[in-house]
């Protein structure tokens, strides 16, 4: 279990700010998903989300791009799983070239970062 590591990779679609930027809670729910995955591929529940610690915004996060969130399991307890978080953008929109230009970021552009604890139901006996 400790060192599973899930991915998700998502075209960013919408903006909710000025510039096309992303809200931050828009890396939040990305991290939703991935630690949902772990929590079935690890223990066959969705779990709960019960807390994110050390959430980090380091880069913007823009409508037109393509981002991929992360999650792996770092430490386990008896029903808790603790996750590194991180989102990476990959690929970003070039509209200053045209209206569907777009390049691949390389290296790619780490914009979030957090711990996430999840829990899951006791085992069954």
């Amino acid at each position: 279990m400790i060192g599973l590591t899930v991915s998700h990779r998502r075209y960013v679609a919408g903006a909710h700010y000025g510039g096309g930027l992303v809200d931050g809670a828009y890396a939040l729910g990305l991290f939703g998903d991935v630690a949902t995955e772990v929590c079935i591929r690890t223990d066959g529940d969705e779990g709960l989300f019960a807390g994110y610690a050390d959430v980090r915004f380091l880069a913007p996060v823009r409508a037109g791009d393509v981002v991929e969130a992360t999650a792996v399991v770092v430490a386990a307890g008896t029903r808790s799983r603790r996750l590194d978080l991180r989102l990476t953008v990959l690929c970003r929109a070039r509209r200053d070239l045209r209206a569907s230009a777009a390049e691949v970021l390389d290296p790619p552009l780490l914009a979030v970062t957090a711990t996430g604890t999840v829990v899951v139901p006791p085992p069954t006996p």
